[in-house]
């Protein structure tokens, strides 16, 4: 789902090793902390000898800090744009997903909504996706998950609709930031291990036509 053309971009952090990294972060600190107003004499002198070996660390590898430095908002709006950019091709289209699916509180008009991420335990054990591989679900009619986490397989109309928000999961609030939304035609749920933990909410809703599920073990 995600944008193609946004994954490949220029980043001179990605080939920095942790010594030189260090260093780096090391040589914004210092000269912050050496524009500090009536920094005592003795302090001063210890904080340019430390800035000092801090930039030779950088500059032995034939790397230039001041330059480094300079790129930080670049390169974090390139990593943006590679995490959010959906790809275009599938804006409007009919689509098949499979994923684990976790429960969310219905919108502010009402539909029953969910996520499905690619890896169980993605925002709560682990950080959640990046944005354009949380698919945010959009149900007409009620449907809840038997527990968090199950296995899925959605279909319905895929559409590029970014939506953030703030939910409950497992251990603390975590924000759920989507580029895609589907409309979800239908919902079948996939082999469930016997052993997962109930989701403590409400069984799905007899009444909801529009969602099949597969026969269960």
């Amino acid at each position: 789902m995600p944008d193609r053309s946004a994954q490949t971009y220029e980043d001179p952090y990605r080939d920095l090793s942790r010594a030189q990294l260090d260093a780096l972060l090391a040589v914004v600190r210092l000269r912050d902390e050496l524009e500090t107003p009536d920094l005592a004499a003795n302090l001063r002198a210890t904080l340019q000898q430390s800035l000092a070996e801090a930039v030779g660390v950088l500059e032995r590898a034939g790397i230039e800090p001041d330059w480094l430095i300079s790129q930080r908002w670049v390169v974090a709006e390139r990593r943006e744009r590679a995490a959010t950019a959906g790809n275009a091709d599938l804006d409007g289209s009919q689509a098949t997903l499979s994923g684990f699916v976790i429960p969310a509180p219905p919108d502010a008009d009402g539909r029953f909504t969910a996520y499905l991420v690619p890896e169980r335990g993605m925002c709560s054990h682990v950080p959640p996706p990046p944005p354009n591989q949380l698919l945010r679900l959009v149900f007409e009619e009620a449907w809840y998950p038997q527990f968090i986490y199950e296995p899925v397989k959605v279909s319905g109309r895929l559409e590029i609709a970014p939506s953030h928000r703030v939910m409950r999961v497992v251990d603390g609030p975590v924000k759920m930031v989507s580029t895609f939304t589907i409309d979800v035609a239908s919902v079948e749920a996939l082999a469930p291990r016997k052993a997962e933990k109930r989701w403590p909410l409400r069984p799905p809703s007899p009444s909801a036509a529009k969602v099949t599920k597969a026969d269960r073990p």
